[in-house]
């Protein structure tokens, strides 16, 4: 197979690898379309992971299944699926209990691009294919279906995690896509009010037809400061961080908390 890959810290190329081998309860996938993320720009330029050598890149993608182990189930040859960035080892004890996330250890069940080879391949090999595959219906385009492979999911992951709860205050931190999906899954799990920190005019504008009811300008003024002046001192119940840095936005994200968020 071939695959765009991180040959090395800064360095990127296409090289040539033997197909994966399908265990029986695996399946091998044929790309029929794959979106790139931030993640493999941070992975390869930014040392987001430590170093990888040739390594093929992506984790967003959709396919047509070219094997299936003697095991599977759910799917067979020709099905088309959309495979989730996330696939998790399920018969893993932290999966079992409940955090799948982190199957094989922490965030082991992002396994491709990261500990394996990812989807910019003429050849995806997937883990345990009846619960990391789904069936892509037919009037579904690959390329848009991509979009439910990680930012959507991980978007609104962000609100299950949280426990956004009916009538909860929410502060979303971050309104580009994936931020806007927190948002989205907030609104859907019930919050009353939530709080969105941008100030790009498109995704403020997407923000606002995504349910958010203030709007939170960062150029302003600290952020804390100003969700604590909107709440009368009491702050918000959740945060959810899809932007900023670890020191400066975390700090603000505790400040403008409520005892207990």
């Amino acid at each position: 197979m071939k695959g765009f890959a991180m040959l090395g810290p800064n360095k990127t190329g296409f090289i040539e690898k033997e197909d994966p081998k399908v265990g029986s309860r695996d399946a091998l996938v044929r790309p029929l379309a794959v979106a790139p993320c931030t993640s493999d720009i941070h992975t390869v330029f930014e040392d987001a992971l430590g170093p990888r050598e040739n390594m093929i890149l992506g984790h967003e993608d959709c396919g047509e299944i070219v094997e299936v182990g003697s095991e599977v189930k759910d799917f067979k040859v020709g099905d088309r699926v959309l495979i989730p960035a996330i696939t998790p080892n399920w018969s893993d004890v932290y999966s079992q209990a409940g955090y799948a996330t982190d199957s094989d250890g922490m965030l082991g069940g992002w396994k491709f691009s990261n500990i394996k080879d990812g989807v910019f391949s003429t050849r995806i090999h997937v883990y345990d294919a009846d619960g990391n595959l789904a069936l892509l219906p037919k009037e579904i385009d690959p390329a848009e279906a991509c979009m439910l492979s990680d930012m959507i999911p991980t978007g609104l992951h962000a609100s299950k995690m949280a426990g956004v709860t009916f009538g909860d205050a929410v502060a979303v931190i971050g309104i580009g896509p994936v931020g806007l999906m927190a948002l989205r899954g907030a609104v859907l799990h019930g919050a009353g009010r939530v709080f969105a920190v941008g100030s790009r005019e498109k995704t403020v504008e997407v923000a606002k037809k995504y349910g958010a009811t203030d709007i939170v300008d960062y150029h302003n003024g600290r952020i804390s400061n100003q969700i604590l002046e909107a709440t009368n001192g009491q702050g918000v119940d959740k945060v959810l961080i899809a932007g900023g840095n670890a020191a400066d936005t975390f700090e603000e994200a505790v400040r403008m908390l409520k005892p207990g968020g």
